[in-house]
C-alpha cells in the first residue's frame, strides 16, 4: 500500500514545472502587453479558392478555354484544358512587378530524347528571369539547368518531379529589383520557388537576367514591370490553371 501512495505522488520535476508555470501567468498579470502602435489598416478578406486556386483577387492567364491574354496564344494548341506550345513562346499583352505566380505543366509522357532536350520549356518572370522547366526525372543534365533550377543561376534545393507526363505546379513568389533613376539596381530581384508544393529555391537572390551564352546580368536601366513569358523550346509540354497576384505590403490607415 505504502508504495502504491508513493508511486501516485507527483515528481519533483513535475512540481517544479507546475510551480514556475504558475509563477509566469501571475507575472503576466501585471506586465502590459506590447503594442506596435503602428496603425494597420484591416487585411483585406480573400477568398482562398479551391485547392490549387485561384483566389479571389488573383488574375486567370489561362484558364484551360483561352490564351487571349498572351501575345502569340492564337498559335498554341488547346485542348481537353490544356494547352500545348507550338512555333513559338508566349508572352503576356501585361506587365507586372511583385507577384505570385501559379502554373501547372506536364512533360510528354511518352519520354524522348535526354538532358535539355526532354521536357523543356521555362516560365520567365519580367520576361528576364528564367524558371526552368525540365523533365528531370531520372534524367541527368547540368544541375543549374534542371527543373526548378533557376537557369544558370542556381540548382534547385532538391529535385522534386513528378514522373513523366504527370501534373506538376510551380508556385512562385518574386519580388522585382529596384532601382534609382539612373538605371542603378539598389535592390536585387529575389524569388522563391515550390515545386509540388516543396520549395526548391528560398528567397533566392538573382544576380541578373537569365542568358544561354553569358553569366546573369541586370539590364540597366531596368523597366519597373515586365511581362510573364513561357518558352518555347520544341517539346510538347502541357500547360493549365496558370493565375497570377500582384503582391503589396499590409496598407497603413489613412
Amino acid at each position: 500500500m505504502r508504495h502504491g501512495f508513493l508511486r501516485s505522488l507527483p515528481s519533483r520535476g513535475a512540481l517544479v514545472v507546475a510551480s514556475l508555470a504558475t509563477a509566469l501567468v501571475a507575472h503576466a498579470a501585471f506586465v502590459d502587453e506590447y503594442k506596435s502602435g503602428i496603425p494597420w489598416a484591416e487585411p483585406v478578406v480573400v477568398d482562398p479558392g479551391p485547392v490549387g486556386g485561384p483566389p479571389s483577387d488573383a488574375r486567370q492567364l489561362f484558364d484551360g478555354k483561352s490564351l487571349n491574354q498572351w501575345q502569340g496564344g492564337e498559335k498554341w494548341e488547346i485542348r481537353d484544358g490544356y494547352a500545348i506550345p507550338r512555333e513559338t513562346g508566349i508572352t503576356t499583352k501585361d506587365s507586372f512587378g511583385d507577384v505570385q505566380l501559379h502554373l501547372e505543366w506536364a512533360s510528354p509522357e511518352k519520354v524522348e530524347g535526354e538532358g535539355q532536350g526532354r521536357g523543356n520549356s521555362g516560365v520567365y518572370l519580367m520576361g528576364r528571369y528564367e524558371v526552368q522547366i525540365l523533365d528531370s526525372f531520372k534524367n541527368q543534365t547540368y544541375f543549374d539547368g534542371q527543373a526548378g533550377s533557376l537557369y544558370k543561376q542556381t540548382p534547385p534545393m532538391v529535385n522534386a518531379c513528378r514522373k513523366p507526363g504527370e501534373w506538376q505546379s510551380y508556385d512562385i513568389l518574386f519580388t522585382a529589383p529596384r532601382m534609382d533613376p539612373q538605371g542603378k539596381v539598389t535592390t536585387p530581384a529575389f524569388i522563391t520557388v515550390l515545386h509540388n508544393g516543396v520549395v526548391v529555391q528560398n528567397h533566392f537572390e538573382l544576380k541578373g537576367g537569365t542568358f544561354y551564352e553569358r553569366p546573369p546580368a541586370y539590364d540597366n536601366p531596368h523597366p519597373a514591370t515586365g511581362p510573364i513569358q513561357l518558352q518555347f523550346h520544341g517539346n510538347p509540354v502541357k500547360f493549365r490553371n496558370i493565375w497570377i497576384r500582384e503582391m503589396k505590403p499590409a496598407p497603413l490607415t489613412k
